[in-house]
């Protein structure tokens, strides 16, 4: 009987052991949180650990100054680096510190003391240090300080060995210049990376005594942020990955500058600025030197102008902008005529003296002659057009050179544009002037005469409006162009307008003598990719420092550094896909949209 039960549990045993063989099975080939998280191997060295194809290395903080100023760690902060930060602090007791400090005060006063009897010269250290343990000792008693045990790591990352003893180079050089001290965990990086870790566990336990105020001056977060709670997204920040959100008409002035080479980005970027300008009643007129606007004029319900020698749109020179309750006449007149000798000076490449006050004679009598003088109501009255000029230069004395010299703008070959009473309305939210059939020598003519036109509007109604002039340093190459740019952008702000100026051809931009007071007149200033050949003068006139320089000469299309006011950050400009289909300038992408438009055209569908 007793040999049948022992085979029956052997049997049963052994039942047992092969049904729970799979769950065993299963439970050793399990794939746990810690597998997919763990490097693929991990190499413990003296002073570094590597962590499958990454190098890291545990610095730790030993000796602080005397003094720490508030944000004294911002610079290691804002560095475009990879790299992990573990602070350990600990209260330390305030009456077990103050008995501490009382035998310490004890021991240099009584050090002051024997110097004294012995007739030695004054020790400042000694006579420093009894007064800061007394100050201290003041301020734990009336609780304006607490002390704490406080422990400093900082892990670095790097992808070779080389490159992570620069990097270290780099954070202790910064550190050292603040007069703080750090060296890496020899033969206890394996401790450092799990000190680092946000395991709360001190493996290291470094620590130095500091009380409230220099704790205080370590804040971490103190990453370069320019996160409002109103504005438009410009992109992401590249320093912590937060979102640049910004509104330009919250700054002192409202204007902007954009400075890149040619495929970084400007072009698409400013396009994003605008759809998302838009959506927040923002009224926007674009000058458009190459074309690239028209399909985002046609996407928000916007007016596309091309002005061209052929073309059907015409601006007039003289037209005249109705005066506010708040202008005298007087002064609109005589400002519209200053502005028409600068345009003059452009089109006929320049006035003498004697030829510029009789060009300013000669406009004034082509107003009088439609009854348009400082003393009448010209108010609904017709403006005069350049043929009219033509004829009163011709009859002056000394105009008749000048009125040969504009005969090819009134009946020549240039006739087409300028020789023709205003027909364009720009009553639309989104306004685009076109000039890239225009032919170059008369661009800045043309890119001239529409930010006049431009600007007697902005004066008519205060709005709040964003002039784009794209490609400016078409209009920056003759100085009366750059010039009136330059008192647009000084009195924009006035008329509730953001001038946002964008270039490729930052050389001749800043050759001008009025390119520098216009970045200086903008409150916002993007640059994106450089070329070698500008760097130096872009580092120079922004003041950049040498990382941010590499920076932008390494950029990807659409990243760069974002100034606003005293603040800036790497940024990276990132559209949303249904933005990327409306504002792309990649020519395969536009060619898909066209073709998907003239498959729609001849199906329906």
């Amino acid at each position: 009987m007793a040999l049948t039960d022992l085979f029956r549990k052997k049997k049963e045993a052994e039942e047992e052991i092969i049904s729970i063989q799979p769950e065993h099975i299963y439970e050793a080939a399990r794939l746990e949180l810690k597998d997919v998280i763990a490097p693929s191997a991990l190499e413990i060295t003296a002073n570094h650990v590597k962590l499958g194809e990454k190098v890291a290395r545990t610095l730790f903080v030993f000796s602080y100054p005397r003094f720490l100023s508030i944000n004294w760690f911002s610079p290691v902060i804002n560095l475009d680096k990879v790299f992990d930060i573990s602070l350990y602090i600990h209260p330390i007791d305030t009456a077990t510190v103050l008995r501490q400090l009382q035998k310490k005060v004890a021991e240099v006063q009584s050090q002051i003391h024997d110097r004294e009897e012995k007739g030695l010269v004054r020790d400042p250290m000694l006579d420093a240090a009894y007064q800061n343990l007394e100050d201290l000792r003041d301020k734990l008693q009336q609780a304006q300080e607490r002390l704490f045990s406080f422990g400093f790591y900082i892990t670095i990352y790097a992808d070779s060995a080389e490159e992570l003893d620069r990097e270290e180079t780099e954070i202790r050089s910064m550190l050292q210049s603040k007069l703080v001290y750090a060296k890496p965990a020899l033969f206890q990086q394996s401790d450092g990376l799990l000190t680092v870790f946000p395991l709360g566990h001190d493996r290291l336990d470094v620590a130095t005594r500091l009380n409230s105020s220099p704790v205080s001056s370590i804040f971490p977060f103190v990453s370069f942020d320019l996160t409002s709670n109103k504005g438009i997204l410009y992109g992401v920040n590249r320093h912590n990955n937060s979102l640049v959100l910004f509104d330009r008409f919250s700054l002192e002035n409202y204007n902007s500058v954009i400075f890149a080479k040619s495929g970084s980005g400007k072009s698409y970027t400013t396009k994003l600025e605008i759809l998302r300008s838009l959506m927040f009643d923002t009224e926007v007129i674009v000058i458009d030197p190459e074309r690239e606007y028209e399909h985002l004029a046609e996407a928000v319900d916007g007016r596309y102008f091309n002005i061209s020698l052929n073309s059907p749109h015409h601006i007039n020179p003289f037209e005249l902008p109705v005066p506010r309750e708040d202008e005298d006449p007087t002064d609109v007149l005589r400002s519209t005529i200053i502005n028409l000798v600068g345009l003059f000076r452009i089109m006929l490449g320049g006035l003498t003296p004697e030829e510029d006050a009789i060009m300013d004679r000669a406009i004034t009598e082509t107003y009088a002659s439609r009854d348009i003088t400082p003393n009448t109501d010209f108010t609904g009255k017709i403006p005069p057009i350049l043929s009219d000029l033509e004829i009163v230069l011709a009859n002056m004395e000394g105009g008749e050179s000048l009125a040969g010299r504009l005969h090819k703008y009134t009946s020549g070959t240039w006739a087409g544009f300028i020789n023709q009473p205003t027909n364009v309305d720009i009553n639309k939210k989104f306004i685009v002037f076109s000039v890239r059939d225009m032919e170059d020598e008369l661009r800045p003519v043309a890119m001239y005469l529409i930010i006049n036109y431009i600007w007697a509007a902005v004066r008519k109604e205060i709005k709040k409006r964003l002039l784009v002039i794209d490609e400016a340093w078409w209009i920056m190459k003759r100085e009366d162009g750059a010039s009136f740019l330059f008192g647009i952008a000084k009195r924009a702000r006035k008329y509730f307008l953001g001038v946002c100026t964008i270039t490729q051809d930052v050389g001749d931009f800043l050759k001008s003598p009025y390119g520098i007071p216009i970045i200086t007149n903008s409150s916002i200033q993007l640059l994106l990719k450089q070329s070698p050949a500008t760097i130096d003068e872009v580092q120079k006139t922004f003041n950049l420092t040498d990382e941010e320089k590499f920076l932008l000469l390494e950029s990807d299309v659409g990243e760069g550094l974002f100034f606003a006011g005293l603040k800036h950050v790497a940024i990276k400009i990132i559209g949303s896909y249904t933005e990327d289909q409306i504002i792309t300038s990649d020519p395969s992408q536009l060619a898909a949209i066209k073709r998907a438009k003239e498959e729609y055209a001849a199906t329906g569908q």
